[in-house]
């Protein structure tokens, strides 16, 4: 536990180091912002909700995530300080984890950094808090979704590029799986359980259900055991690439 917390500090500590981190959440707030209060129509709806906020979170982690998750692994290997991590008295299971746990943290900061809105919407109106509380769980256990799969991807590749790329295209899949418009193509030649396993794989399915503020123990197992896959399948990433 001591050693990967050695890591998970190293790892966070880097974030703010750079202007990384600035810019992240910059772009994270504004964008927020700009979804919420003008493409989400807030004004119009006349509604003392934070509804028009949180449906707009799976698409900008879609591409936001990603780019955070990129570097994890990929700038190790480029860079070649993969080999020195590794001779550490570490395991692969720590670093890992640890580098993982940073980005969740950096990411569980951005969001909290939005909580300005959660206080707006409280100033205009009468607004559910228990919902918008466990939309805000929800919210950030779908961001360890989306970074545990660009951990992985980042695992795989020496380039950040492809690894985002990968990153988005894995988790953009990953969204639409619960679509109506590809649960209906599937129906045409699958039996409805195979419909239904398809549809609980989407991370809008178990969001959805957490952001009207039920906090179901199917949604939370979902979200913690695809994240514990997606790093136990980063570890193997890394451990063939160590083998070759």
């Amino acid at each position: 536990m001591d050693r990967l917390l050695v890591i998970f500090n190293r790892e966070l500590v880097s974030y703010f180091s750079t202007p990384l981190a600035y810019v992240f959440i910059v772009i994270y707030v504004m964008l927020s912002g700009v979804f919420t209060f003008y493409f989400g129509g807030f004004y119009e709806r006349g509604q003392a909700d934070l509804m028009p906020f949180f449906s707009f979170h799976p698409w900008l982690y879609l591409f936001l995530v990603p780019a955070i998750a990129m570097r994890l692994w990929a700038e190790e290997r480029q860079s070649g300080s993969i080999e020195l991590l590794m001779t550490l008295p570490i395991t692969k299971f720590d670093a890992v984890v640890g580098k993982f746990l940073a980005a969740w943290c950096f990411l569980g900061i951005a969001l909290l950094l939005t909580v300005p809105t959660w206080i707006t919407v409280n100033y205009l109106g009468d607004p559910d808090n228990g919902i918008i509380l466990a939309s805000y769980i929800g919210s950030w256990l779908m961001a360890g979704g989306f970074l545990a799969v660009g951990s992985c991807m980042s695992a795989l590749c020496k380039s950040q590029v492809i690894a985002f790329i990968l990153g988005v295209v894995t988790c953009f899949l990953f969204i639409v799986s619960g679509f109506p418009m590809i649960l209906d193509l599937i129906k045409e030649w699958a039996p409805m359980i195979l419909v239904d396993t398809f549809a609980s794989l989407s991370f809008l399915t178990h969001f959805n259900a957490i952001a009207k503020g039920v906090l179901a123990l199917r949604d939370l197992l979902y979200f913690l055991s695809f994240i514990a896959i997606w790093l136990a399948a980063t570890i193997i990433v890394i451990d063939l690439k160590q083998a070759d």
